[in-house]
């Protein structure tokens, strides 16, 4: 099977995005089947075999992505001479929109995962936010509705898309886990690299540094963790438009020197930050699967996280780590609990890698295939009639 992804975030870029398209693109390619991937273009970016790319323009957001000129006039020529089965679009916007239209012009069938709680994100919108709020829904909404198939990562995010308005049919398919490439890991990676004290319990983040991470409810929690427990380190993995005013935040509470920083790092080094700890701890509410929980979970980390949206399906809370509401006192008290009690501790990172089993990259991947398939023969189906 021939396989177009458009997207609007792809490497060097990282986001959780992007490692759903690195992870499914890798596993449909192990199957057998080909995936030509249209993103946007970086300054000095290095050629990528069946990447196509558009050129683009800075964000003057968010610094490290660009915006694709989503203007193609040879696409729908290059999609014939390709012999392109489907269109996967992986954003509404952009490339995801000039990947609907080639779908529509070339009669080919189009298919939409939905990555991202947009709504969650009209902080970013500097005034009118509740007319932001409506409008992404019913764009999101009305983009769903034009596609053939929408996937979501939890049955979660299906029902609120319901709630939305969407009709078309809709299957849950979570982002898989490389389980594989954890057995390659280095654990002592993480310690050496940063200096970090040998009886330090680290507690990891792995994320975009943005306000929709909810990191300052983190970084405040940890502030009281530390208090109570000053062998403990707290290790932020990522960048973002916040990184900054975060660390002024550690600054100002006297806890700089017990935050790592990190910045962005590369796919071999976020494994190594999971192997590396000891407890992951999230408080994001924007979720819409949380694929840094499944990650944390394949290096048999327990998880604290803030229970919302997509971390409902990833964490089972009292087996393989905590859901909290949204309270410092609760969270913290989860986290003390399990760095205080070692076979409860060792009770959810068993389970945790028992757990995670369950959505393994290559299952994924052969029921998104499945998905495909029946897309296509319905197709020519309605055809025949």
């Amino acid at each position: 099977m021939n396989i177009a992804f458009f997207t609007d975030s792809f490497l060097p870029y990282t986001s959780g995005v992007v490692r759903s398209i690195e992870t499914f693109s890798a596993e449909l390619r192990a199957l057998g089947h080909k995936v030509y991937i249209f993103a946007p273009d970086y300054p000095n970016c290095p050629k990528m075999e069946n990447v196509f790319r558009f050129k683009s323009l800075p964000n003057l957001i968010y610094k490290n992505f660009n915006l694709a000129i989503p203007i193609s006039p040879k696409l729908e020529s290059d999609l014939h001479q390709l012999n392109i089965d489907i269109i996967h679009v992986h954003s509404p916007f952009l490339l995801g929109r000039l990947g609907a239209k080639a779908a529509k012009k070339c009669g080919i069938p189009l298919v939409y995962t939905y990555h991202t709680l947009y709504d969650q994100y009209v902080h970013y919108v500097p005034f009118a936010q509740n007319f932001s709020r409506w409008l992404v829904r019913k764009v999101s909404k009305d983009f769903c509705n034009s596609c053939d198939l929408v996937v979501t990562p939890t049955s979660i995010i299906e029902n609120l898309l319901r709630q939305y308005g969407v009709t078309t049919k809709i299957v849950t398919i979570p982002t898989g886990i490389d389980l594989e490439s954890y057995k390659q890991g280095d654990g002592t990676w993480l310690r050496s690299n940063y200096s970090i004290p040998k009886q330090d319990r680290i507690l990891l983040f792995v994320g975009r540094l943005g306000a929709e991470k909810n990191l300052e409810f983190l970084i405040n929690a940890f502030k009281n963790i530390n208090k109570q427990l000053p062998d403990t380190t707290l290790v932020l993995v990522g960048g973002g438009p916040q990184e900054i005013h975060y660390k002024n935040l550690c600054k100002s509470l006297d806890i700089e020197k017990k935050v790592v920083f990190t910045g962005t790092l590369n796919k071999k080094q976020v494994i190594n930050a999971y192997l590396g700890a000891d407890l992951f701890v999230f408080a994001s509410v924007t979720e819409t699967q949380g694929l840094v929980l499944g990650e944390a979970k394949a290096a048999g980390l327990p998880i604290v996280a803030v229970e919302a949206f997509g971390t409902k399906e990833m964490v089972t809370s009292g087996i393989d780590g905590y859901l909290t509401p949204l309270s410092q006192e609760v969270f913290v008290d989860k986290v003390m609990a399990i760095l205080n009690e070692p076979e409860l501790y060792h009770k959810f990172s068993r389970n945790a890698k028992i757990n995670v089993q369950k959505i393994s990259s290559n299952n994924s991947a052969k029921r998104l295939i499945s998905c495909y398939k029946t897309i296509i023969e319905d197709e020519r189906k309605a055809e025949v009639v």
